[in-house]
C-alpha cells in the first residue's frame, strides 16, 4: 500500500491507540457489533484511481441495454416491483487486492451488488482514523475517504439517498434495524442525512401509500432507503404490509429489482481484465481438471453465505441440475499480502468501491472505498475467528 506510511503506523501501533480510535467512533454511533480492524488501508493514489476506473468500466458494461434485458430475467416474478428505474442508485464492486503482472497492486472482482452498503459509517470511521493518524509523527496529513472532495461526495450521497423528499419522509427500511450488525451505519445515516430507520413490519399501508409512526402520529413514507435482504426476509418469515408486485406511491434507493439484476448473476456476462472468468454451473458440461483453481458461489446469498472455496466434484454433484443456473463457477483469485502487521505477518484485503447515482443522473460515480481485512481463506467472520488485524476498515489517502 502506501510504502512510506505503513512502517510509521506499525511502529507507533499499540492496543491503546486502537482502543482510543474505537472509543471515538463508538461515542458517535454507538456500539459496533462487528469486528473493526486495527488499521485503515492507507492507499496510494494510483491504486485508488485504478479501482475507481475499473469499477466505472464494469458498471458501463452492465448498463448496456441488450445486457440489461438479459440480466432482468433474474428477477423472480413474485419479487418483481413496479417502477424500476433505468439504473440503480447504489452499486458495490468488491475487488480482491492482487499483484499485477508488473508487481503493482491491482484488484480482481470477487462480486458485485446493486444494493446499499455502509455509505454513512465509512466517513465516520475515516474521520476517526484521521484524528488518530494525525497524532502519529510522520503521518500528519489531510486524510480523505472520498474519491471526490468530501463536501461534493456528501452532497452526492444526500441527493442519492434522500432525493427531493423531506428527510422525515425518507425511511431506511430493514427488518429489525436495531438488531442488525449494520445498526451503526443506520445511526450515522440518521445523523448525517436526517433519515431514520424503521422495521418493514411496522410500516402501515393505506391505499397505495405507506406510513410510519413518529412522535405519536403518522408520516407518509415517500422514499425508501432499501436495506432489506430478500433471503433474510424469507428466513425470518417477515410479514410485510404490502405486496411486492403492487404499485406504491413512493420511490426506492435502490429499487429492489436491482438486487437481482446486478449481482453475481452478471459476472459470466462481463469481459474486463479485473473480472475472473466465471460460468453458470448449468453451462459447465465438463468439469475442469483442476478444481482447486475455482470457487463455487450461489448467486443470491448475502455476505458470502454458501460459497465453497475448496471445490470438489462431490460439491457439484450435490447440487440438483435444476438449481445449477443459480450457481457460478469462478476462477480463484490469489490475494496479495496487502498489509504487513507489526509482527511481519501478511494481511489480505478486499476493497469495496461504493458507487452512487442520484435520481435522474446519467451515470454512477465512485465515492468511497470500504475495506475488509482477512488472514483466513475467506473474508467472513468464521474464517478469522480469534485473529487480530482482520475485519471491517476503510480506504484512506492523503489529499496531497
Amino acid at each position: 500500500m502506501d510504502p512510506a506510511r505503513r512502517p510509521l503506523f506499525n511502529a507507533a501501533f499499540s492496543q491503546g491507540l486502537y482502543d482510543e480510535f474505537m472509543q471515538r467512533m463508538q461515542a458517535q454511533v454507538g456500539p459496533i457489533p462487528f469486528q473493526v480492524a486495527e488499521t485503515p488501508l492507507m492507499m496510494t493514489h494510483a491504486l485508488r484511481d485504478w479501482l475507481a476506473r475499473s469499477s466505472q468500466e464494469i458498471v458501463a458494461q452492465l448498463s448496456a441495454p441488450a445486457l440489461l434485458e438479459k440480466l432482468k430475467k433474474a428477477i423472480p416474478a413474485h419479487y418483481d416491483v413496479p417502477g424500476m428505474d433505468p439504473l440503480p442508485n447504489c452499486v458495490q464492486v468488491d475487488f480482491a487486492l492482487t499483484n499485477g503482472a508488473d508487481g503493482a497492486m491491482e484488484g480482481r472482482v470477487v462480486e458485485l451488488q446493486a444494493f446499499p452498503s455502509l455509505y454513512a459509517l465509512m466517513p465516520v470511521m475515516s474521520d476517526c482514523w484521521a484524528v488518530t493518524l494525525n497524532r502519529i509523527p510522520g503521518l500528519q496529513a489531510d486524510w480523505r475517504w472520498s474519491i471526490d472532495s468530501p463536501a461534493r461526495s456528501l452532497e452526492l450521497l444526500r441527493q442519492t439517498i434522500v432525493a427531493d423528499v423531506d428527510p422525515i419522509e425518507c425511511a431506511l427500511v430493514d427488518i429489525n434495524p436495531k438488531e442488525q450488525k449494520t445498526a451503526p451505519d443506520f445511526e450515522a445515516t440518521r445523523q448525517m442525512f436526517g433519515v431514520e430507520s424503521v422495521c418493514v413490519t411496522e410500516l402501515i399501508k393505506k391505499g397505495r401509500a405507506l406510513y410510519r409512526k413518529r412522535n405519536g402520529g403518522l408520516v407518509q413514507v415517500k422514499r425508501i432507503y432499501n436495506r432489506m435482504v430478500f433471503d433474510e426476509l424469507e428466513v425470518k418469515k417477515a410479514v410485510i404490509p404490502f405486496d411486492w408486485n403492487e404499485p406504491l406511491e413512493l420511490t426506492w434507493c435502490s429499487h429492489p429489482n436491482w438486487y437481482w439484476t446486478w449481482s453475481k448473476f452478471a459476472l459470466p456476462y462481463l469481459n474486463h481484465p479485473a473480472v475472473p472468468h466465471s460460468r453458470f454451473l448449468s453451462d459447465v458440461t465438463e468439469l475442469p481438471a483442476d478444481l482447486s483453481r475455482y470457487v463455487l458461489k450461489p448467486l443470491f446469498s448475502f455476505a458470502g453465505a454458501g460459497v465453497i472455496v475448496d471445490v470438489a466434484p462431490e460439491h457439484i454433484e450435490r447440487i440438483p441440475r435444476e438449481q445449477r443456473p443459480q450457481w457460478v463457477l469462478q476462477e480463484k483469485i490469489h490475494y496479495a499480502d496487502a498489509i504487513r502487521m507489526p509482527d511481519g505477518n501478511g494481511v489480505k484485503a478486499e476493497v469495496r468501491v461504493m458507487l452512487a447515482r442520484p435520481p435522474g443522473a446519467a451515470e454512477l460515480r465512485p465515492v468511497i472505498c470500504l475495506v475488509r481485512l482477512s488472514r483466513g481463506k475467506m473474508l467472513g467472520v468464521d474464517f478469522n475467528r480469534g485473529l487480530t488485524w482482520v475485519g471491517g476498515s476503510v480506504g484512506m489517502w492523503s489529499a496531497q
